[in-house]
């Protein structure tokens, strides 16, 4: 007798509901990952935060609008960090809906979902989820820009020219690798005739002067601070390192697609040979022209970005994970070929199941067993509103003065930013990094400078006695983390620089 899953029947009779139903799952994953075990911002975020609170058009970081965005949503809430993790996930929603979309046109709808499927688990390992910043927010722009330049080249559109402009205006203002997808995209568009018959009309010079005009103010600030986009190309005798760089930055854009692979292998014919009982989803055959457009996408990003990036001596690849790999899930759809045969049904649902569940549990697991097990510290642990709470209060309480600046380690300053009063961000090693604070600003209006307490008494290192000369150290304030375990407590040592005249 023949079985069929429930899961297949509703991706042959309801696939929109299959990515819905998908995308929610997930986002309802890390949010509670989030809300049950983030007491402070992952990776830099606290910073991205820090630096979009003084809404500069371009700072060393690089475009500014997932800044501005994160700060907007951290607002929005009541200066709460669930704001901003709302905003991630999102961004993955978008970018899964409009890579159905495409796929859609392109595959048809059964198999458009098959390819959501296999891009979830991609960026499930190959990029953060919460972790909102430039390479979060353009994921779903690029899967935008290049549903409409499929609409645009494969479907002859000329509506979709409007939001073609506007998706990389917003990828301009977004990352730094955005000129690189924009050239990719008008590379293939010159390499067929129909592309160069769209080049050559009037519509794609009325999207530059839209995709100028939004992108102008960051263009001009990257003049003026005559930055470029890349260093400087590497020497003869750097190559065979940048080479090896390279090799490793491949590989773990590979890794990151380890789950596809597995499914594949799984649901191959050589793993399983029974075809009698094995369901089968059916596509139109794919025109050459779509067949061209997803291979271009899903290959040109993973080999040009990986190789300058090893290139150049980046440790990341230049656009993300996210985007680079953006395709691999429709691509490996369209060459399985028109018929699709699902195979071993409960081990292939099981194994999807695990690599989407398999990054949350490691970060749980994580936040739960390090403590106990080794000395590391969890940066998700730290009790970011205690600790901002308290130096914000301590400040108010010794001046009588809203804090308006924190400096000293970078880490626990960009937490107390995000304080209550939402006091400014000065990098006091590097000052030129925060324009908006200088030293003689902080030396006028006082704030708290704060480090790692190495001892009871709260010595400062010596790097920051040296920049603020004169300071008497507090007795260090102690902060429990999440799960203390065998860790000793968070000691953070801090001295107060009174506004003058106070």
């Amino acid at each position: 007798m023949r079985f069929t899953s429930l899961v297949v029947e509703l991706i042959r009779a309801r696939p929109r509901l299959v990515v819905v139903i998908v995308v929610l799952c997930q986002a309802v994953l890390w949010l509670a990952v989030a809300v049950l075990f983030y007491r402070s911002p992952p990776s830099d975020l606290a910073t991205l935060l820090a630096f979009g609170r003084e809404y500069q058009v371009g700072t060393d970081l690089g475009p500014p609008l997932s800044f501005w965005l994160a700060d907007i949503a951290y607002r929005a809430v009541g200066n709460h960090m669930v704001g901003v993790y709302l905003l991630a996930v999102l961004s993955s929603a978008v970018t899964f809906w409009a890579i159905f979309l495409l796929a859609r046109a392109i595959v048809g709808s059964q198999h458009a979902v098959l390819a959501v499927l296999l891009t979830v688990t991609v960026t499930a390992f190959g990029a953060p989820t919460l972790e909102f910043g430039p390479d979060i927010l353009a994921r779903p722009l690029w899967a935008l820009l290049l549903l409409h330049t499929w609409q645009i080249l494969g479907q002859n559109r000329r509506n979709a020219w409007f939001a073609w402009s506007i998706e990389a205006g917003l990828l301009l203002l977004t990352t730094s690798a955005a000129i690189g997808l924009l050239l990719l995209i008008a590379g293939f568009a010159a390499s067929s005739a129909r592309g160069r018959r769209v080049l050559t009309s009037f519509d794609p010079l009325f999207a530059l002067l839209v995709v100028l005009a939004l992108a102008l103010p960051y263009l001009i600030f990257v003049l003026r601070a005559d930055s470029t986009i890349w260093p400087a190309l590497p020497m003869l005798a750097e190559l065979g390192a940048r080479a090896e760089l390279w090799l490793s930055l491949l590989g773990g854009l590979l890794l990151a697609m380890a789950a596809i692979l597995l499914l594949v292998i799984l649901n191959s014919n050589r793993v399983s040979r029974d075809e009698t009982d094995a369901p089968i989803i059916y596509r139109p055959p794919v025109a050459p022209l779509a067949r061209d457009f997803v291979y271009c996408f899903a290959l040109a990003p993973l080999l040009a970005f990986s190789l300058l990036s090893g290139l150049f001596g980046r440790d990341t690849v230049i656009s993300g994970a996210g985007v680079t790999l953006t395709m691999s899930g429709l691509a490996v759809v369209v060459a399985s070929g028109d018929i699709i045969r699902l195979r071993r049904q409960r081990l292939l649902r099981a194994v999807w199941a695990a690599a989407i569940a398999a990054p949350a549990v490691l970060v749980v697991g994580a936040t739960v067993v390090l403590p106990w097990t080794s000395g590391s510290e969890v940066h998700t642990a730290m009790p970011r509103r205690q600790i901002a709470q308290f130096f914000v209060e301590s400040f108010a309480r010794r001046t009588n003065q809203p804090l308006r600046a924190v400096a000293g380690d970078p880490e626990l300053a960009s937490l107390i930013a995000l304080g209550r009063s939402r006091p400014h961000l000065f990098l006091d090693a590097t000052p030129q990094r925060t324009p908006w604070e200088t030293p003689a600003q902080f030396a006028e209006t006082g704030g708290v400078v704060v480090w790692r307490a190495a001892d009871t008494i709260g010595t400062p290192p010596p790097e920051i006695a040296q920049r603020f000369p004169g300071i008497v150290p507090e007795v260090p304030r102690s902060f429990d983390w999440l799960i203390n375990g065998r860790q000793p407590l968070l000691r953070i040592g801090w001295a107060i620089v009174r506004p003058k005249g106070k």
